[in-house]
């Protein structure tokens, strides 16, 4: 059982800028590249060593850890060698995230696509009921070593949100306790209840600030850059390792078999996207796997930045922020992500190793991605509206072409349904700001429906009360006597 002893192996991590290719130790936490205000990533510069293993090598050690009791190789670091390999044991944060389920579409819901092949793997499942629970395990294992070999003893973590961001890292840094704290910036009014909730439940203090997410960012990103605090949103080149463990959770799920399969993701802050393409390229220069799936990224009509890259003629591309309007799949609701710079990275990559068409993006419409969530969830799934977009993207590159029925399309649902359903309670209420631009369909239309009236069943005997609303029922549902 050597595979579930805790690695061995070390890496040698560095910060790189994606604009100026200055490097930087991971001594201390960095955001942007004091040099051009760039992003960063973190490369590991030993990783060419891992190469030495083969990938039918790789392949038996992730396997065999799927059965490990270390609690530090249960959750995402299971693929320890590949995230962050110079975490100690005893630093890794493990509350139950990674490891979730795909769960393959109930054939009604393939039907609806002429029988096309697909999945939802079910981010919220995991602790916080997101995605984000991924990157948060790595950002705060690292904080925790930092803290641990600095001494730092007063840690301010601070993240800008949309909802399931700052539930996450709220979690994680009530867990860590000691002398981290947090603090998350949210927009005002732009938030589910469920949502949050969760911050104020994990005794996070919480702040509003009128606009959008965007507003929110830039007031972190200056608190960052003249602060001393520890910046948790996706700047954080820590958080997009643990989010590369989807990619590798996807892998190992179909057998390190990637052949004839896509995956489908929001892009949102652009964090997720590019963690996914950066874990599976891993993978792949590793030999793990033969073959890189196809990545789609979708994004809504109402903030679509990233599309409008893509959609210009390549060798004429320029990025421009846009401004958003609102949408129901609120988490991608951002008109200038910060780390389209590592989208841009990666796509250029990826591309050149999986060849023309290995990665795309989409656009799809507000109607598309609250109908695509309430369809998802009528056939036994609990899609939030980032997975009905995901679904709507599915119908729109179905609708242009780009996929194959018998491509199987692996949906990202990025968090559970119970964070948005509020959208769902709007859509059955015609309660649609016209902002929004959602005209609801009498067929999606589910309200509860009265049997009895109160007034009626006051004036009945017990007796008389159970078989006059037992009758109603019967006959609301056309049921036969035996």
């Amino acid at each position: 059982m050597r595979h579930c002893e805790f690695p061995a192996h070390r890496g040698r991590m560095e910060y790189v800028c994606l604009g100026c290719g200055a490097t930087y130790g991971i001594g201390e936490l960095h955001y942007t590249c004091p040099t051009c205000g760039g992003v960063f990533l973190l490369r590991d510069t030993a990783f060419d060593a891992l190469k030495q293993t083969s990938g039918a090598a790789w392949r038996e050690v992730f396997d065999a850890r799927m059965g490990a009791k270390r609690s530090a190789l249960r959750g995402v670091f299971r693929f320890y060698e590949l995230m962050a390999p110079v975490l100690e044991e005893g630093d890794i944060v493990y509350l139950g995230e990674g490891q979730t389920p795909i769960v393959e579409s109930a054939p009604a819901l393939s039907a609806r696509l002429g029988g096309q092949r697909m999945a939802f793997k079910n981010d919220g499942q995991n602790p916080s009921a997101s995605f984000k629970d991924r990157g948060m395990a790595c950002a705060f294992s690292f904080l925790r070593q930092l803290i641990r070999t600095t001494g730092a003893d007063d840690i301010l973590a601070v993240c800008a949100s949309t909802g399931d961001t700052s539930a996450a890292a709220a979690l994680y840094a009530a867990y860590v306790g000691g002398g981290v704290k947090s603090a998350v910036i949210l927009p005002q009014g732009k938030v589910t209840p469920q949502q949050l909730a969760q911050p104020l439940g994990s005794g996070a203090v919480v702040l509003e600030v009128p606009g959008v997410f965007d507003d929110c960012m830039k007031v972190v990103e200056h608190l960052a850059d003249n602060y001393q605090v520890a910046l948790l949103n996706s700047k954080n080149a820590w958080r997009i390792l643990g989010q590369e463990s989807y990619a590798f959770e996807v892998a190992q799920w179909y057998d390190w078999d990637l052949a004839g399969k896509c995956v489908f993701v929001p892009i949102g802050n652009a964090g997720n996207i590019t963690a996914i393409m950066g874990g599976f390229l891993k993978l792949y220069d590793l030999g793990v796997i033969a073959t890189l799936p196809r990545v789609f990224g979708v994004q809504s009509h109402h903030a679509d930045p990233v599309w409008r890259y893509y959609d210009q003629p390549e060798g004429a591309r320029e990025f421009r922020p846009v401004a958003v309007t609102p949408s129901v799949a609120q988490a991608a609701m951002i008109g200038n992500p910060v780390s389209f710079p590592r989208v841009r990275h990666f796509a250029e990559r990826y591309l050149a190793a999986g060849g023309p068409g290995a990665f795309q993006v989409v656009q799809v419409t507000e109607q598309a991605i609250v109908e695509g969530m309430l369809d998802a969830n009528r056939h036994g799934h609990i899609a939030c509206t980032q997975g009905g977009e995901c679904f709507a993207g599915l119908v729109r590159a179905r609708e242009l072409g780009l996929i194959d029925r018998d491509e199987l399309a692996i949906l990202d649902a990025t968090a559970h349904m119970l964070k948005f359903i509020g959208f769902q309670d709007m859509y059955y209420e015609n309660a649609f700001p016209p902002e929004y631009g959602i005209t609801p369909r009498p067929e999606y239309a589910n309200r509860p429906q009265l049997v009895i009236d109160p007034a009626r069943k006051a004036a009945l005997s017990a007796a008389d009360y159970t078989a006059e609303a037992a009758q109603a029922v019967v006959e609301r549902l056309g049921l036969k006597a035996r």
